[in-house]
């Protein structure tokens, strides 16, 4: 139990000296809290004795009203000083959390863990916080006062000493078979939580598609079991631990009766005088009262345990290194962009395959290929939102290791499908794209992106709150938006994930218009979806199974018959080849 008590208190960082504190105002409440009981045990022996006078008895009352002023102050002063280290030791815990995982691999974001870092914000470092900080000095306080319960039963009497010992140590091992088997109980259920929250999360994402498909029945079944094995882990939690308090509950009892019983054998036997009979008697049912509060908490302790665990295993994930000291120059006579024998792998899954090529200044880059060949994990990689596993990306002739990420970003503009737009005004989701333009920049930009007419057309222009991920907008003025946030960053290589890909033909126009404005004088990497769009790109790489396997223009590799001669004709066969409608930025200069 201590060792609990001494993990979070050695997590507590800065705030170890509140805590250690609040330990020490606690210990004077133990202290104090058995005074009442002394001295009530020195009066009945004065009175016994026939020593008791008038002013004994004021004194003692005075004593008394002084040791319960004390002990609500003390606990007072303790519940302040380990309470409020709780909120601000996971005050700070949050945000390094958010610094941790914004250094994070994207990769890490992919696999499941949003679950896990969802529950451990709001369930893990909650339940701590609120459950375990605010009761630490009183279990500090509860080992103090049966130490000192301890002390009393020698005064009484050596043999009634012993006796509260063998039990208390009866206990203590009871005890730790109620830790282990809460230990392994508490990490099955906060695991579990974890699930729920993962399941949550899925269910509430998709429910379009959910319903779409009519598959709420069965997606709401998925969701219900979780909610089922949450509450199952959770009664077989109690299940567990109750017959261990039963047994604790058992063990007090005896304990006392034990203690009972040695009083009066010795009382009887005329060893004991009648005063420390009746001292005994005063205080034995409360004798392992602070034993039995001190399991009482055990069941939070241990569930805090399993946070903790949890906590420092999202601490513990790698992150990304970002100590680079050298930075991308300005310009350059040589390519913008170099892959030198790239290789990549997710875990154990070889995703890139020595890949190699270079982009010139002003130049356009597509890529193409099947789904999954691995044409968004190379532009992931020139964003370094993972490391490669052999190679070299450059930037400007420089590793992208080498760089910080901040500045690595300061050059690259990227826009994708999947738009994300944050729970604020228009106005400030476009000015991330640079923090310190000004008014008449964003709005500059705004036109650029040709979404400044539909937002004067909103309630409170550029004021207007848009819902969180751009819900209150459409999919297409969501794009818009995002168009505008890099016009207005304004780096010289962009990335594009064929943004006009699941967007209506009334927004594609638009969308095809603010692409062009954003591609003027720029670097272009583009993943296409729709091949008419990179008709007139400087070069098209062909990318399947993780390997180059075409490069060259449009005309080049319609004229090898290959992978992308099949693509064209098939798309040619199914959808028909609109030769008319040209490429939103045919190239960097259009």
């Amino acid at each position: 139990m201590t060792a609990l008590m001494k993990r979070i208190f050695m997590a507590s960082g800065k705030y170890k000296g509140r805590i250690a504190l609040a330990f020490v105002f606690s210990f004077l409440k133990g202290l104090l809290k058995n005074m009442p009981i002394a001295l009530g045990f020195f009066v009945l022996a004065a009175f016994y004795n026939g020593t008791a006078t008038t002013e004994l008895c004021i004194r003692i009352g005075i004593a008394l009203i002084v040791i319960i002023l004390l002990q609500i102050l003390f606990q007072n002063i303790a519940d302040r000083l380990q309470s409020a280290a709780g909120y601000l030791l996971f005050a700070d815990k949050r945000m390094e959390l958010g610094a941790h995982l914004r250094k994070m691999p994207m990769g890490y974001f992919t696999e499941g863990n949003i679950g896990k870092i969802s529950s451990v914000l709001s369930t893990d470092m909650v339940f701590i916080e609120e459950n375990c900080m605010t009761v630490l000095a009183d279990m500090m306080n509860y080992i103090f006062s049966q130490i000192i319960m301890l002390a009393f039963l020698f005064f009484f009497n050596p043999w009634i000493g012993i006796a509260g010992v063998v039990v208390t140590f009866m206990i203590l091992l009871l005890g730790r078979g109620l830790k282990k088997e809460a230990m392994e109980d508490s990490a099955i259920r906060q695991e579990q939580l974890g699930i729920l929250t993962d399941a949550v999360l899925d269910f509430t994402e998709g429910i379009g598609i959910i319903k779409s498909y009519n598959m709420l029945g069965e997606k709401s079944k998925t969701l219900t079991d979780s909610f089922k094995e949450v509450c199952r882990t959770s009664i077989e939690f109690e299940e567990n631990h109750t017959p261990w308090q039963r047994g604790l509950n058992l063990i007090y009892s005896l304990g006392v009766t034990a203690v009972i019983a040695l009083s009066a054998f010795l009382y009887f036997k005329g060893t004991m005088d009648t005063p420390y009979m009746i001292g005994i008697m005063l205080f034995v049912f409360d004798l392992f009262g602070p034993l039995k509060a001190l399991y009482g908490q055990s069941a939070r302790l241990t569930v805090m345990n399993s946070c903790m665990d949890r906590i420092e295993e999202v601490f513990a994930q790698k992150e990304l290194p970002d100590n680079g000291v050298r930075t991308i120059p300005e310009s350059t006579s040589g390519p913008q962009v170099q892959f030198e024998n790239v290789s990549f792998a997710y875990g154990e899954k070889n995703v890139l395959n020595n890949i190699s090529f270079s982009l010139e200044k002003n130049k356009m880059l597509a890529l193409v290929g099947p789904s999954g060949g691995g044409k968004s994990t190379i532009a992931s990689l020139l964003a370094r939102f993972w490391d490669i596993k052999s190679g070299k990306i450059l930037v400007r002739g420089q590793d992208v290791r080498d760089v910080p990420l901040s500045n690595l970003m300061d050059h690259i503009s990227m826009v994708f499908q999947r738009v994300y737009l944050f729970q604020d005004t228009i106005y400030n989701n476009i000015i991330m794209g640079r923090p310190t333009a000004g008014r008449d920049e964003v709005i500059e930009a705004a036109k650029k992106a040709r979404c400044y007419d539909f937002i004067m057309a909103l309630p409170d222009g550029f004021e207007t709150i848009v819902g969180e991920g751009g819900a209150s907008l459409s999919g297409g003025e969501q794009q818009r938006i995002s168009i505008a946030r890099c016009i207005l960053k304004d780096a010289l290589i962009v990335i594009l994930d064929e943004a006009t890909a699941s967007v209506d033909a009334d927004n594609e126009s638009y969308i095809q218009q603010a692409i062009s404005e954003l591609c003027k004088g720029k670097t272009l990497l583009v993943i296409a979806h729709r091949l008419n769009t990179i008709r007139h790109a400087d070069k098209i790489l062909v990318i399947s199974d993780g390997k180059i396997a075409e490069q060259g223009t449009h005309e080049e590799l319609m004229h090898t018959g290959g992978i992308y001669k099949h693509f064209v004709t098939a798309r040619e066969n199914s959808r028909g080849w609109s030769r008319n409608r040209g490429c939103f930025c045919q190239n960097s200069s259009a």
